[in-house]
Order: C-alpha cells, then sequence, then structure tokens
C-alpha cells in the first residue's frame, strides 16, 4: 500500500490509531519499514487524516500512514427538543465511530465511566485484526484517545501472545488512558507491556487529564513521553518533529 489512505467506516476508530488510529498504517520511506496502523476514537478515518494533517507532514519522510475506521457507529448527537442530530460545522452529520461503550444502554462512551462490562471491544479487535490482514504487514500502530486505549489493549493481546496476528514493533499513544472498565482489567494485570512505546499527552487537555494518561505509564516498560501545552489533539508543531522522528528511528 502506497501514500496516505483513508479507509471507510467498515475498519476501525473513534477519536482516531486512532489505532494508529489505530490503528492507522505508517512505513518508513525508502526503507523495509511496513506501515503503521491509526486509529481516534468518535471519528472516522477520513475525519481524522484531516486532523493530523501537520503529523502526516513532518513524518511525510519517513512513514507511510493508513487510516481505518472503528466498527461501531455513534449516535448522533440530539438537540434540546431531543428531534434533530446536530449539524457538524461543515453542515452534514458527521459519521461518528467508536471502538466500544462504556454504557451499555445509552451506546454511549465516557473514559471516566467506571463500569462492569462493555459493548463492542470484541468486534474491534477482531476489525483490526481484518484490516491488518487486508492492508498489512504493519510494523506500529499509532491511537489517539479511545483509540490510544485500544492500542494499549492490542499491546497487552501481544504480549499476552493471545493473538497471533498481533506483531507490532512499536506503539505511539496520544492521550491514552486506562480503561475503568473492570471487564478490561485483564488487558493491565498481565505481565508488563514490552512493545515500544511513544506516549503523548496535554498538559492542557481537559476531554483527557494528563494524570490519566500517566497512569497507564506503568503498563508499558521504558514507555518514552512527549508532553505539550495544549489540550485534546495530536501535537505536530516543529517543537514535537524531533522527538516523533527519533523515536522512529530506532525501527528503520
Amino acid at each position: 500500500m502506497h501514500g496516505n489512505q483513508a479507509v471507510g467506516p467498515q475498519l476501525v476508530e473513534y477519536d482516531p490509531i486512532h489505532l494508529f488510529v489505530f490503528p492507522e498504517k505508517l512505513c518508513v520511506d525508502r526503507h523495509e519499514m511496513n506501515a503503521v496502523t491509526a486509529v481516534e476514537e468518535s471519528q472516522n478515518g477520513s475525519s481524522f487524516r484531516e486532523k493530523t494533517g501537520a503529523l502526516r507532514k513532518i513524518l511525510k519522510k519517513q512513514v507511510e500512514l493508513v487510516y481505518i475506521s472503528a466498527p461501531h457507529q455513534v449516535p448522533a448527537i440530539q438537540n434540546q427538543t431531543n428531534q434533530q442530530p446536530e449539524k457538524t460545522a461543515n453542515g452534514g452529520d458527521e459519521d461518528q465511530r467508536g471502538w466500544w461503550f462504556s454504557d451499555v444502554q445509552a451506546r454511549s462512551f465516557n473514559a471516566q465511566q467506571e463500569c462492569e462490562s462493555s459493548l463492542g471491544l470484541e468486534e474491534s479487535v477482531e476489525t483490526v485484526k481484518t484490516a491488518m490482514k487486508d492492508l498489512g504487514p504493519f510494523d506500529g500502530i499509532l491511537g489517539f484517545s479511545q483509540g490510544a486505549a485500544l492500542v494499549a489493549m492490542l499491546c497487552a493481546l501481544q504480549e499476552q501472545k493471545l493473538e497471533a496476528a498481533f506483531n507490532f514493533r512499536f506503539a505511539i499513544l496520544v492521550a491514552g488512558f486506562h480503561s475503568a472498565c473492570s471487564q478490561h482489567r485483564r488487558f493491565y494485570d498481565g505481565p508488563v507491556i514490552t512493545v515500544p512505546s511513544l506516549h503523548v499527552f496535554g498538559q492542557d487537555d481537559r476531554v483527557i487529564p494528563e494524570e490519566m494518561s500517566r497512569d497507564l505509564l506503568p503498563v508499558f516498560d521504558g514507555a518514552q513521553i512527549l508532553i505539550h501545552p495544549g489540550g485534546h489533539f495530536v501535537p505536530a508543531a516543529s517543537s514535537h518533529r524531533q522527538t516523533y522522528q527519533d523515536f522512529l528511528k530506532k525501527f528503520q
């Protein structure tokens, strides 16, 4: 697969790999490094691709990004009369996608909502496996927000040797967090994840506060971090370029 590509909603994403979007796929240009997949939350692959244009620009000489969308459609946001869904800034109804729901009844998600069980995670894992088979191989995986939380779970499955399909050489988690769902404890109670990882989070992030992203760090062995002063987005200013590039150089 060549160039930056956006895969339709039948693949993966929610606040995008996100898998890379989680995944999205990324690979080193003119090298043997294969794609990295990208994943995100509450968005789809195409919209996340647009929002990460600056990241693609600073990494274009190193990686090829492939975006996938999460399998679950998020119900449209209703207005106060509960009649019509809210419109996006461009006037259309955005195709919102998610990796799992913390509120099974409402089919909604809140990263800080404690719950016993969730809905949809198994389907998302299968979606990622299918994307890897159809679009891979991938060298690494990148996720944003809920997509980053999913990336951590996929790395845990790889570490525990529970999914032969997963063989990521590295992971990048932007605004990641430790799931508050009891059903997901198995991803964190196993061995420390040895997949090399770069964790990126903002000091002014009000969606996934900095402390939530820091709580995920002990799950990974030797986790590297990139802290920025901003909020809930994928940072890609010139001051961040060197950190990304130095991390990726180890896998070229």
